[in-house]
C-alpha cells in the first residue's frame, strides 16, 4: 500500500481519521496546540528545560553528540482521567526494533519538576493518549503506558544523529515526535516510510512544536543526521518523542 500524499493537517478534529486512514500526520505549530487545548505560550514555557538535559551515556556509536531525559507515565481518559508518573526505570526496547541500542537496560535522568509538574506538560500527554487509544479503538478507561524522551542532538562532534539506529519502529502504538527547537544546523530531515513498501516522504520539521503523528504499526520513520550551519558556532536540534502503548512498558521478559 503507498502512502497517501496528505501529510499536514489543520484541523485538530481530522486528526484521529487522517491516523486511521494513512497512517501518520503531521500538525502545525497551532493544530498541536488545539490537540492539546493549551496555547502556544504554555507549551514554550516547558523550552527552558532542554537547556538542562544530561549527556547520553549509552550510544555505541561511541558519538557525544545527544542529550535526553526519560519518564514513564500511565494515562487514564474518560471519566477518570489523569496522568501518574510511574517509579522511574529504564527505557528498555527489544533488538528487532533498535538494532543498536535493543536488548540492554537503559537508565536516564529523569525529568526536572519544572517541566513535569507544568500543567501543559500534563495536559498535552493526556491528549495525545486519547489520540492512540482512539487510534486503536479502545475503552476511554484503559490505561495508556507513555514514555516520554526530550533530546538535544547537537553538532558537538561535527555532525549530530537524531537516530543513530537507522529507520526503524518502537514496538508501540503511536509514536510522537514534536520539535522544539531548531539553531544554527541544517539537515534533520524527517522520513516516513510504509513499514510494507518502499513508498514514503521526506520533508524537514521546521517550526517550534509542530509534530509528527505516527501509527507505529504501519509505518517506520527516521531523521537525517544534523551538520551545523557555522562550525565555530555550532548548533542543535530539540525534539520531544512520546511513545503510547496498550498493556504494558517494554522490557526484558
Amino acid at each position: 500500500m503507498a502512502l497517501p500524499p496528505r501529510l499536514w493537517t489543520t484541523d485538530a478534529a481530522a486528526v484521529p481519521a487522517l491516523l486511521r486512514e494513512q497512517g501518520f500526520v503531521a500538525l502545525p505549530p497551532a493544530t498541536l496546540a488545539a490537540v492539546a487545548q493549551r496555547p502556544l505560550v504554555a507549551l514554550d514555557a516547558l523550552k527552558d528545560s532542554w537547556n538542562r538535559l544530561p549527556p547520553d551515556r549509552w550510544l555505541r556509536d561511541g558519538g557525544s553528540y545527544r542529550h535526553r531525559r526519560h519518564d514513564s507515565y500511565v494515562v487514564t481518559t474518560g471519566a477518570d482521567a489523569g496522568l501518574r508518573l510511574v517509579q522511574h526505570r529504564a527505557h528498555w526496547q527489544p533488538v528487532e526494533y533498535n538494532a543498536l541500542h535493543g536488548g540492554i537496560e537503559r537508565w536516564f535522568a529523569p525529568l526536572q519538576a519544572a517541566m513535569a509538574d507544568h500543567p501543559a506538560w500534563r495536559q498535552l500527554l493526556c491528549a495525545l493518549a486519547a489520540r492512540s487509544a482512539t487510534l486503536r479503538g479502545l475503552s476511554a478507561a484503559e490505561p495508556c503506558y507513555v514514555e516520554a524522551h526530550p533530546f538535544r542532538i547537537d553538532t558537538t562532534d561535527g555532525i549530530g544523529r537524531p537516530t543513530p539506529e537507522g529507520a526503524h519502529r518502537d514496538g508501540v502504538d503511536l509514536v510522537v515526535v514534536i520539535l522544539v527547537a531548531r539553531q544554527g544546523i541544517k539537515g534533520g530531515e524527517t522520513r516516513v516510510f510504509d513499514a510494507r513498501g518502499p513508498q514514503g516522504l521526506r520533508f524537514t520539521l521546521t517550526e517550534p512544536w509542530s509534530a509528527l503523528l505516527l501509527d507505529d504499526a504501519r509505518v517506520i520513520h527516521e531523521s537525517t543526521p544534523i551538520q551545523p550551519i557555522d562550525t565555530a558556532a555550532g548548533g542543535h536540534r530539540d525534539t520531544l518523542v512520546l511513545t503510547f502503548r496498550q498493556g504494558g512498558f517494554q522490557g526484558p521478559a
